[in-house]
């Protein structure tokens, strides 16, 4: 008689494939299969200006707009994190360079989406004739300029905020310029760019119904999303249709939540600056599968080879270089040279826009805008006390607490990750109903969409004092105020800065689309700088449009310049590790 015989434990374990790799495999196909099909409708042919087919109220195409706008949130991503990772890097280590790429941010994040929009459209649509391409080019950068700038700022103030101990441990190794980055800078940068990139996705999704529904120029481009399927809705006043996109979004929030954002922070626990492992690691079902698995183990050990020969090419090119911490402060007859061609730049671009002024606006319309601009600083300043006051603690306690960060971290992801304009016309029917003010109500519309800069960036800090801190805080005693005093604000103030700074360009570019907001054919209009410029790009008014743009870059720029930087600076040399 034949006895069956079954594999032991150990056999199973040397067999080539576990259920983690088949796992992996199917999840895998699935997902290019579905990278495929939704990629296919971008390769559609479109000659403008003929506008593309209306977007159909039908709950199931909700799945494939979802689709649509999820993949160009992505590709946004992908981007921004280049972006990041070069122009922080140049700025953070090249003192001549920051005095120009910074300002030049300030500038960058000022300017609302509507505005690259105004630029860009007919550029990108030339650049692919015949094909739908130029229209998806130019909503992805839409969104790529709503994510990029609270990570490079976070990623920037990260390199600048390095302990100094380990930048002289650097120093005395003698590394290079790339494995300093690669060794150093990146992965002491990681919690904090993470939890930003997490913070700008979000805002992205704040702005894809203004970059899949363009109306610029008195011309009107409709891409196939969720975004512009909302706006169908709203301007057909159709309830039910909001209500299965409400949905639908909520389940992509999730779903993305659980396939990226919480297997990469997982992922980035590992690169704490402590001695002592955190009490309660993040976990990850994906996280897990992965690590499980064997194949991603055996790729990584067949690419082993290829990235070590990359990584020594890469050393062997850039050479060991002084910090910038270590540059001399003097003035050389090089740094007045390049002072005196700024100041060339800067009275050159003064002279431009005082002609431009005198020969098309007039000063009256000056007036207007910076009259109007001081309304909507008004909002930003109400918006980033009551975010400060309402959120810094909060976020404290997730960073700090991990059964409460287990409990209410999902729930902050997903409150802000939900796009607040999707909320819009329910609060625009709830300002009708009860005669709230617009003037007021915006303040309320762009709180919804800036104000999670403050707390994400405020977990984010908790999470980065170390452990070994927090005990010895609570060894001695430190409790209220004191501990507040001598651990927790020093500790959060880096990413605070970079939190508020961000909330407040947010603030500013959510100010398009907050103070007007419609319901069908009713439509609420504040005062404020948004307002203008969003009138004023719905009727083509280039004019106007420049004006509007560059009257808010000087009043964010400004904030920066007076307020921001000198708390930059005092993170730098007093408030980190």
């Amino acid at each position: 008689m034949l006895q069956k015989t079954f594999p032991s434990p150990e056999a199973l374990k040397r067999f080539p494939f576990g259920l983690a790799d088949i796992a992996v495999i199917l999840g895998t196909l699935v997902l290019l299969a579905l990278i495929a099909r939704v990629g296919a409708g971008a390769l559609v042919s479109f000659q403008p200006p003929h506008d593309l087919p209306s977007i159909s109220l039908d709950p199931a195409n909700l799945p494939y707009y979802a689709g649509r706008s999820t993949l160009r949130m992505f590709i946004a991503l992908f981007f921004s994190t280049l972006f990041t990772l070069i122009y922080g890097y140049i700025a953070a280590n090249s003192r001549r360079a920051e005095q120009v790429l910074i300002p030049l941010l300030d500038i960058l994040q000022s300017v609302p989406v509507l505005g690259f929009l105004s630029i860009t459209v007919t550029g990108f649509i030339a650049l692919f004739p015949g094909s739908l391409l130029g229209l998806e080019a130019a909503s992805i950068f839409a969104i790529f300029t709503s994510q990029v700038w609270n990570m490079t700022f976070s990623f920037y103030q990260s390199l600048r905020t390095v302990p100094r101990e380990l930048d002289e441990a650097v120093t005395l190794y003698g590394l290079s310029r790339w494995e300093r980055f690669t060794k150093l800078e990146v992965p002491s940068a990681m919690i904090g760019l993470v939890w930003n990139a997490m913070m700008s996705f979000g805002g992205g999704w704040f702005f894809v119904a203004a970059s899949e529904t363009i109306s610029v120029l008195n011309q009107k481009y409709t891409l196939p999303g969720i975004g512009s399927y909302v706006a169908a809705a709203v301007e057909a006043e159709n309830l039910p249709a909001l209500g299965w996109a409400l949905l639908t979004m909520a389940i992509v929030i999730v779903v993305v939540d659980q396939l990226f954002w919480r297997p990469l922070i997982a992922w980035t626990d590992k690169f704490r600056l402590e001695q002592s492992a955190s009490a309660l690691a993040p976990e990850s079902w994906v996280y897990d599968l992965l690590t499980t698995a064997r194949i991603p183990r055996l790729l990584g050990g067949a690419l082993t080879p290829v990235g070590e020969a990359t990584n020594r090419v890469l050393a062997w090119l850039s050479p060991q270089q002084r910090t910038f911490a270590t540059e001399p402060t003097s003035t050389t007859g090089s740094d007045r040279l390049y002072n005196f061609f700024l100041l060339l730049v800067i009275g050159a671009l003064l002279a431009t826009g005082m002609h431009f002024i005198l020969t098309t606006v007039g000063l009256a319309e000056v007036g207007k805008t910076f009259t109007l601009g001081l309304l909507t600083l008004g909002r930003v300043v109400i918006l980033l006390i009551f975010a400060t006051i309402v959120w810094t603690p909060i976020g404290v306690a997730i960073g700090f607490n991990p059964k409460l960060a287990r409990l209410l971290q999902p729930v902050v992801q997903f409150l802000a990750s939900f796009p607040a304009n999707f909320i819009f016309p329910f609060a625009t029917l709830f300002f009708i109903r009860f005669s709230i003010p617009i003037n007021w109500g915006s303040i309320l519309l762009m709180a919804l969409g800036a104000q999670w800069y403050i707390l994400f960036n405020s977990i984010a800090g908790a999470m980065s004092i170390p452990t070994d801190l927090r005990e010895m805080a609570r060894d001695v005693g430190l409790q209220g105020w004191h501990l507040w005093r001598k651990l927790i604000i020093p500790g959060i103030f880096s990413a605070w800065v970079t939190g508020g700074i961000t909330a407040s360009g947010g603030a500013w570019n959510a100010s398009i689309v907050s103070e007007i907001v419609t319901w069908g054919t009713t439509t609420l209009t504040a005062s404020g700088l948004g307002a203008y410029i969003t009138e004023a790009t719905e009727t083509g008014d280039w004019p106007r449009i420049t004006l509007g743009i560059g009257m808010m870059s000087l009043f964010v720029v400004g904030l920066n310049r007076v307020f921001w930087r000198r708390l930059y600076h005092l993170a730098e040399t007093k408030y980190h590790l």
